[in-house]
């Protein structure tokens, strides 16, 4: 049987780790909520940039943009997982599903490419036998993301450019609430042919239409580049705050059973030492009739 000084040993480091635990609770919570602004600022500038392509789509038309009208021969897929641990099966769930829709495509595994946000994806993906080009690191935070946006736009307009990729697909988690989130997939390139022309059909908010008066081809590719980097840049802060809400919920679940166990070892505890103090009495009464015993 454990001795009390050995189970207050115990019960001071249980409390620790609890501590712990708390902190990093808080941290995922206040993480989520940070992304979910950057999120919410993020619709805005997607209206501005779709009010844009609005304007040159009228007057330049569809016809020289590549959109999606033949299959895609050649794939490059975009993943997001996380470097760190402790986030539940969100590495799991997003290669597996990731996984499903590439081998759906019917693309050949030599004319397929992958990029992989996060090094517990990018393990998965090549256990799967995925073929990687690179692997990037999570953004550690939303400051961290437009950094990072920017060196997958680098991998994206290499493969569009030099390796003729003609589908590029995104896989991240969307984050839902708090503590939820699902799985989602964004057909990056090329750009969908009947998005364009609802934005083209839409009626302009007010009676007055704008004019540009820049070149018509460098507008559209200034923001197309835009739009691409909108995209990706909401799917690595729903990726991240999805990251945080698995944490916080693995966070609950360590915290409660802490505190299951600071309670257990609390009362063997408290059992232990009134045992000794009773061991304790019982040697003084002992020796009390002892003694009483040699004076008579």
């Amino acid at each position: 049987m454990e001795t009390v000084e050995s189970l207050k040993r115990r019960i001071n480091t249980a409390e620790d780790l609890h501590s712990l635990v708390r902190t990093m609770k808080a941290l995922a919570a206040v993480n989520i909520r940070q992304l979910e602004h950057a999120v919410e600022s993020l619709g805005d500038y997607r209206r501005t940039i779709e009010l844009g392509l609005r304007v040159v789509l009228r007057q330049r038309g569809r016809g020289s943009v590549k959109t999606r009208t033949a299959p895609q021969q050649t794939l490059g897929a975009i993943v997001f997982g996380s470097d760190q641990g402790m986030c539940g099966q969100l590495n799991d769930q997003i290669v597996a599903f990731a996984l499903q829709h590439i081998s759906g495509l019917n693309i050949p595994a030599e004319r397929r490419t992958a990029l992989a946000i996060g090094a517990r994806a990018a393990a998965r993906l090549e256990d799967a036998g995925e073929r990687l080009e690179a692997t990037l690191p999570v953004a550690g935070s939303a400051s961290g993301i437009t950094p990072l946006v920017q060196d997958m736009l680098l991998h994206v307009e290499r493969w569009h450019t030099e390796q003729h990729v003609d589908h590029i697909v995104v896989f991240y988690c969307e984050h839902l609430s708090r503590a939820a989130y699902r799985t989602q997939r964004l057909d990056l390139l090329p750009i969908d042919r009947r998005w364009l022309q609802d934005l083209e059909q839409e009626k302009w908010p007010t009676h007055i239409l704008p004019i540009f008066t820049m070149d018509a081809e460098r507008l559209f590719s200034a923001l197309v580049r835009q739009y691409l980097f909108v995209s990706l840049y909401r799917a690595c802060a729903e990726s991240l705050a999805s990251e945080n809400a698995s944490r916080l919920a693995a966070m609950r679940g360590a915290e409660r059973s802490i505190g299951d166990k600071i309670g257990e070892l609390t009362g063997l505890f408290h059992q232990q030492r009134q045992m000794t103090v009773t061991e304790e009495l019982l040697d003084i009464a002992a020796g009390f009739e002892a003694l009483i015993e040699e004076s008579s």
